[in-house]
């Protein structure tokens, strides 16, 4: 009668010897203190972190193998699971059935808690901005967490993110800002067009759910519109080429076949942001896998179906990973952006979005206003010198420059052709080996 207190003991206490307690940035900054990691089953842990980006303890779910304590060497790839609206951390381990879905899988699943109406993003804050830092937290300092913790892949095809409703805008949105981190992405009934109904976020998710005033999350969308488009995942939808996508939604019309065949007016709402969604992946050449199954509403039982479908297609790709996308393009809305290694950091007076296209060993071109810093990834051999020829509207240049010791090469481009009038132009760059 003691055997499973005993294993349940064991289990903690060997959590407390394989997870140090702190966690530290790269540059040596305090990032994450485990607060207590309780094991809730063989497989299941439930983790309290200290978050600086939060500013506060917040508890996650993280579901092991059965095999992750038998064969010490192996690694494992990652699935973050992410909850909707109204819901937590637990959801997809109380309704989900994700313990018993993936008992016979080789993957870690990881599953944070966003709020109740958090949005997977970085509040605005009235322009004060600060805490919380809900991507702050998931992108930079829990990620980190999870593979200095676990026995698991530390690259993008290690890595996979799926979720529902509000955590299908997350896993979307996450998927389009962060391209490099993720092998594939899966939204199910996703919020994954917020231009179609500004409305239905504002009051619905975040004044009622996290009692905050409409603007807080991302500024009112009046005067603010670019920063909800810089989360939107529409908007991005050129950064997901070369990631697996799925797409899950039923129409919210009464008759379907796991809810009782009530309507759903939410379900509806989604239905047309993931139509939408579907249609500009299609017009962009994207593909991804389109499963609009018809009426349904917004519940768990077709939650559970996705995922259950989903599983297999993530473990095929984790068994045979595509290479990312050479050439890359990625756009972004943010002031200094990372991607790939290279890192663009924007001086300009307007906010709007930036493209950095085609980008190879041997050149890229950019879009935007001002200028752009540039630095690039470590693809460029130290010892040798390059020339840099830039080529657009005001900018004729030409550069010799060698890589620093670690083969990056760092230069400005000049954007603007009239620096008192910001104008959005395109400047082409060529790097070409010299010796």
């Amino acid at each position: 009668m003691y055997r499973p207190l005993l294993k349940r003991f064991a289990a903690f206490f060997l959590a407390l010897l394989i997870f140090p307690t702190l966690h530290t940035h790269a540059e040596g900054q305090e990032r994450l203190k485990v607060v207590s990691d309780i094991a809730l089953s063989e497989r299941l842990h439930e983790i309290v972190l200290d978050s600086p980006a939060l500013g506060k303890q917040t508890p996650l779910r993280v579901l092991l193998p059965k095999d992750y304590h038998e064969d010490t060497k192996k690694k494992y790839p990652v699935l973050y699971m992410l909850h909707g609206c109204c819901g937590d951390y637990k959801s997809w381990t109380v309704a989900g059935d994700i313990e018993n879905m993936t008992k016979d899988l080789p993957l870690v699943i990881v599953m944070p808690d966003a709020g109740r109406g958090g949005s997977y993003s970085n509040w605005y804050n009235n322009g004060a901005y600060g805490k919380p830092e809900w991507e702050t937290y998931h992108i930079n300092e829990l990620i980190p967490w999870v593979e200095q913790s676990y026995r698991v892949k530390h690259t993008r095809e290690g890595r996979a993110i799926a979720g529902l409703s509000m955590g299908g805008f997350g896993s979307l949105s996450y998927a389009a800002r962060h391209p490099d981190l993720f092998l594939a992405a899966a939204s199910f009934s996703g919020v994954v067009n917020t231009n179609l109904d500004p409305e239905f976020l504002d009051k619905t998710i975040f004044q009622n759910q996290e009692n905050v005033p409409p603007g807080t999350v991302w500024g009112d969308r009046a005067n603010h519109e670019i920063i909800w488009r810089s989360h939107n995942p529409w908007d991005l939808a050129e950064n997901l080429a070369g990631m697996d996508l799925s797409i899950y939604t039923g129409t919210g019309e009464a008759g379907g076949p796991l809810d009782g065949g009530v309507a759903s007016p939410v379900e509806e709402i989604c239905y047309s942001m993931s139509t939408s969604m579907h249609n500009r992946l299609e017009e962009l050449g994207i593909p991804h896998d389109w499963n609009s199954y018809g009426p349904g509403s917004h519940t768990w039982g077709y939650w559970k179906r996705d995922l259950a479908q989903t599983l297999p297609r993530f473990m095929t790709l984790f068994e045979h990973p595509p290479k990312a996308p050479r050439p890359f393009s990625y756009k972004s809305a943010e002031s200094s952006f990372s991607i790939y290694g290279w890192r663009v950091k924007m001086n300009r007076k307007a906010e709007e979005f930036a493209e950095i296209n085609q980008v190879t060993k041997a050149g890229f071109s950019i879009t935007g206003s001002g200028t752009a810093e540039i630095k690039t990834a470590s693809w460029y051999h130290p010892q040798k010198r390059y020339l840099v020829k830039m080529h657009g509207k005001g900018n004729h240049k030409t550069m010799i420059l060698k890589p620093d010791h670690n083969g990056k090469l760092k230069f400005n481009v000049k954007l603007s052709a009239n620096p008192s009038k910001e104008e959005q132009n395109t400047i082409a760059v060529m790097i070409r080996k010299l010796d």
